[in-house]
């Protein structure tokens, strides 16, 4: 037999028979003799054969696969989005087609053709900090293919949404640090083009406000990757008035702060008091673990997938719906004073 995958025709050159009958013996149709499917089975197992899925995708109108959109697996935020889809999409019957854009918007749209071509039933999508153009995902919607968006997302008409609540999260964050005494919290920020960026970015401002803290500019940073920190966190402690809390937009920028200032022989969270989002599970592991916001991905990949699977399933028409998810906020070493410390 060749080394490419089996087809019916060679299982009926190998009996015998016409690749009609072979089809109807692996279908149990009835005018097949109880012998002959037998021995078609028999064959089909012995040498692995597997239907050919873009076939049956065209006779079904239906893939039973759906897409799903990384910006990038380096955060723990989103494998814990990838295991909530996993996990209702293995109770559909579903396989799962996981791309990583790498925060590339050229890398996106090509992400988006690919899936187009492999006719996904609908996709998954959380957008990447490079993209302003959407038009590849208005593309993929005039093709019939649902999307819903999850943590980074788009307004596009007919299309849902599965967000946390980033500014009561980040609203939250920053007024623990106030709690705890400090008065200079510097914020490391990401893209404003992002809805996630604003949201946080005005929880951080609200949070001031209703403190009667001074907002200023010059500690407000786009610094949302370890080597943004590598220049952020250096340049932030030769400020004159120096910093003395820090509330980063992901918990991987928080962990590379901790480690350049203590290396700078500053104390944390006596110095300076930090706190991350994400919650992610280096988070209890750094010295001293770092406080952080539950952004609850496996609940919003549970979420999004639902959403998904509902407009895969109606034959209707299905008005654009925006769940969002609560935040905690997980105190620890990083930002917990004790009273006496707090200046």
């Amino acid at each position: 037999m060749k080394s490419t995958q089996v087809t019916i025709k060679d299982i009926a050159k190998a009996l015998g028979i016409s690749p009609s009958t072979v089809s109807r013996a692996l279908k149990d149709h009835p005018d097949i003799s109880p012998k002959t499917r037998k021995a078609v089975k028999d064959l089909a197992e012995k040498l692995h054969y597997e239907p050919n899925a873009i076939a049956l995708s065209l006779r079904s109108k239906s893939s039973k696969t759906i897409g799903v959109i990384v910006p990038q697996f380096v955060h723990f935020f989103f494998s814990s989005v990838i295991s909530g889809i996993e996990e209702v999409a293995y109770e559909s019957d579903y396989t799962v087609i996981i791309c990583q854009s790498n925060e590339d918007y050229e890398k996106e749209k090509n992400i988006i053709h690919t899936l187009m071509s492999k006719r996904v039933d609908g996709v998954l999508a959380s957008v990447s900090k490079t993209t302003t153009n959407f038009d590849h995902f208005v593309e993929l919607i005039k093709s019939k293919i649902p999307v819903v968006f999850y943590d980074r997302v788009l307004n596009i008409p007919q299309t849902d949404r599965v967000i946390v609540d980033d500014f009561a999260g980040a609203y939250k964050a920053v007024e623990h640090l106030i709690k705890m005494g400090c008065k200079r919290i510097a914020h490391l920020a990401t893209s404003q083009d992002l809805l996630i960026g604003r949201n946080r970015k005005a929880g951080y401002l609200q949070a001031l406000k209703d403190h009667d803290i001074e907002v200023n500019e010059e500690v407000i940073l786009r610094c949302d990757t370890d080597k943004h920190a590598q220049k952020c966190i250096p340049y932030l402690l030769t400020l004159q008035n120096r910093i003395d809390g820090i509330f980063a937009v992901n918990d991987l920028t928080a962990i590379t702060a901790m480690s350049i200032i203590k290396r700078s022989g500053y104390k944390i969270p006596e110095d300076i008091a930090i706190v991350g989002f994400s919650n992610s599970m280096y988070s209890s592991m750094t010295d001293p673990p770092l406080t952080s916001v539950e952004q609850q991905g496996f609940e919003m990949g549970k979420r999004a997938s639902k959403l998904l699977f509902d407009r895969i399933d109606s034959d209707e028409v299905i008005e654009a719906r925006a769940e969002q998810i609560k935040t905690d906020l997980i105190v620890r070493g990083s930002s917990l004073r004790e009273p006496s410390k707090i200046l």
